[in-house]
C-alpha cells in the first residue's frame, strides 16, 4: 500500500512516516499544498492523509481540486479544529474521514487500514431498497429520488442503508458505530453527527416524502414527513 502524507509539521510528519513504514507501507511526504497536490494528482496512492492548515494551498482547496479533477483516492483530513461545521465542510468537499489533532498513531493506522479495505468491502445488501420515494442502489452507491440521482460515498451509503432498513425505528449511535465505524469504537460522536448533517444537506428527504429526525441523546430515525 502506498500512502501520501501532507502536513507542514516536520516532527509529526517524520514520526508518522516512520510508523507507516514500520507497517510495511510505502510513504511519500509533502509539506505544503502545492507539492502535495502535485503528488496526489498522479492517482497512485491508496490513501492520502491531508492536513487542513498548509502553506501555499490549504487542505480544503487541495481536496476540492482533487475531487473536481476526479481523483477519488480515499482522503483522511487532519485538523486542529474539531467543530461539526469544519467536518461538514471537509465531507462536503469529498473527504472520506476526519481526524482531529491531537490523535493517537494507532487510531490513524486503523483508519488508514479501513479506508484501504473499502474498495474490497462487500455490501451486506446488494438489492435496491425503496422507502416511499427514496431508492437506495447499493451496487452503484447512490440514491434516487424521483428522477434525481445522488452519488454517495461508502460510509454515507452504509448510514442511509441502516436508516432505510429500520424505517420508523430509531437507529442508535451505537448501532451506527458498530456498522459504519466498527474498526474504531472510540470515534468522536461529532463524526457521526457530521455525516448525518451532510446527508441531510445532500439528500432532500422532503422530496422523498420522508424526514430524518434526531432522537436527542439516542440516535436517528427515518420516518414519514
Amino acid at each position: 500500500m502506498r500512502i501520501l502524507l501532507v502536513d507542514d509539521e516536520v516532527k509529526l510528519t517524520d514520526a508518522l512516516s516512520f510508523m507507516l513504514k514500520k507497517e510495511g507501507w510505502a510513504v511519500d511526504t509533502a509539506s505544503d499544498g502545492l507539492s502535495g497536490y502535485d503528488h496526489a494528482e498522479s492517482g497512485i496512492y491508496d490513501v492520502i492523509v491531508l492536513d487542513v492548515m498548509l502553506p501555499y494551498k490549504d487542505g480544503f482547496s487541495m481536496l476540492k481540486e482533487l475531487r473536481e479533477n476526479e481523483i477519488n483516492t480515499p482522503i483522511i483530513m487532519l485538523t486542529a479544529k474539531s467543530s461539526v461545521e469544519d467536518k461538514i465542510k471537509g465531507l462536503d468537499l469529498g473527504a472520506d474521514d476526519y481526524l482531529p489533532k491531537p490523535f493517537s498513531t494507532e487510531e490513524l493506522l486503523a483508519r488508514i487500514r479501513a479506508l484501504s479495505r473499502r474498495k474490497d468491502t462487500e455490501l451486506t445488501n446488494t438489492q435496491d431498497i425503496k422507502v416511499r420515494d427514496l431508492i437506495l442502489m447499493p451496487n452503484e452507491c447512490l440514491v434516487k429520488i424521483k428522477n434525481e440521482e445522488i452519488k454517495l460515498k461508502f460510509k454515507e451509503m452504509q448510514i442511509i442503508e441502516m436508516l432505510m432498513n429500520n424505517f420508523n425505528r430509531t437507529v442508535t449511535r451505537e448501532m451506527l458505530l458498530d456498522k459504519v465505524w466498527g474498526y474504531d469504537k472510540d470515534v468522536d460522536v461529532n463524526n457521526i453527527e457530521a455525516h448525518v448533517c451532510f446527508l441531510r444537506k445532500k439528500i432532500n428527504f422532503k422530496e422523498a416524502n420522508l424526514k430524518l429526525e434526531t432522537v436527542r441523546g439516542i440516535g436517528y430515525c427515518l420516518k414519514d414527513k
